[in-house]
């Protein structure tokens, strides 16, 4: 059986989704072991069991940042055990992992996947979604391991199969002298409603909605229905709405139930982003806007006229 590895950063005390989303797919390929950084507790153990994880290797980098001693660390077990394949998800420090990881190994890594394949042979191989999502490029490694693949968030399920509890293995994390960064301070971003990644109804908003101060008409559609607020590229760097926003390719990757795209007209940026929402809707007064070709259902009309008229509704209901 070959023998996967998936990186997992901590978030909020437990194993991040992303890291969930990775090891669910590591499980199907292999026997799963997790890379996991940072102070980690029984309960996040039990997690990651439940999710598939054999084994574990833990990480605790403190208030170092994580990246440098972890891909040092990561490079000698991978020399001593020979993993077949070690799967990262795009995100920030997973990224930064790889790529050193990749130069310390002398290896290539394949980025923005949304599949990886194991066949009989051992051949690794992956799928990427170019062109916005248009097309489909497939790749194979023909390097030796260990294959580094880092994946899109949302490719997979994170879900659960009542695992055992895993073999958990602390390990020091070595010195890597200049590259050996300290934080010195934290601050955390207020939010206001659900997480953007993990809501199962998201109203965003795009630069139809003409002002900066027009955002709060989806700010009014999102309360009534418990939802989060997303934004597109345009009107993050506009500064009209903080980045944390930013749904598409240079922001958050998203899977709600419903999507709701106000005055969003649908640049492929954008549409990377959210496409795989299960219902889509749009509203937006040009009828030959490129959101209404992946649209459940669409709405041509002023969103200065059609979202009060959604507000009052949703709150009278």
């Amino acid at each position: 059986m070959a023998e996967v590895w998936t990186f997992c950063e901590e978030t909020d005390g437990g194993p991040s989704t992303l890291g969930l989303e990775l090891l669910s797919k590591a499980r199907q390929l292999g026997s799963a072991t997790v890379l996991y950084a940072g102070s980690g507790s029984p309960q996040a153990w039990q997690t990651l069991g439940e999710h598939g994880a054999a084994r574990v290797f833990h990480f605790d980098p403190g208030d170092m940042l994580a990246a440098a001693p972890v891909a040092a660390a990561t490079a000698t077990l991978a020399a001593e055990h020979a993993p077949h394949l070690i799967l990262f998800g795009q995100a920030y420090t997973d990224r930064d992992v790889a790529g050193r990881l990749a130069a310390r190994m002398g290896l290539p890594v394949l980025s923005n996947a949304v599949d990886v394949t194991l066949d009989r042979s051992g051949a690794v191989g992956s799928r990427h979604e170019i062109s916005g999502g248009s097309e489909i490029a497939e790749a194979v490694f023909s390097s030796p391991g260990p294959h580094l693949v880092i994946v899109r968030p949302k490719s997979f399920p994170a879900e659960p199969v009542a695992g055992p509890p895993p073999q958990v293995i602390t390990l020091d994390l070595p010195e890597v002298g200049e590259s050996n960064a300290v934080v010195t301070e934290r601050h955390v971003r207020q939010r206001k409603g659900p997480d953007l990644e993990e809501a199962a109804v998201i109203i965003s908003g795009g630069r139809g909605l003409g002002a900066a101060e027009h955002y709060s008409l989806v700010e009014g559609v999102a309360a009534p229905l418990d939802a989060a607020t997303g934004a597109t590229r345009a009107i993050v760097d506009a500064g009209w709405v903080p980045y944390a926003k930013q749904v598409g390719q240079t922001g958050k990757t998203v899977k709600p139930d419903v999507y709701i795209a106000c005055g969003i007209s649908g640049a492929m940026q954008h549409l990377v982003g959210m496409k795989d929402a299960k219902t889509i809707i749009a509203i937006n007064k040009d009828p030959d806007a490129p959101i209404f070709t992946i649209a459940d259902l669409g709405i041509v009309g002023d969103v200065h006229k059609v979202m009060p008229r959604l507000i009052e509704e949703l709150s009278s209901g």
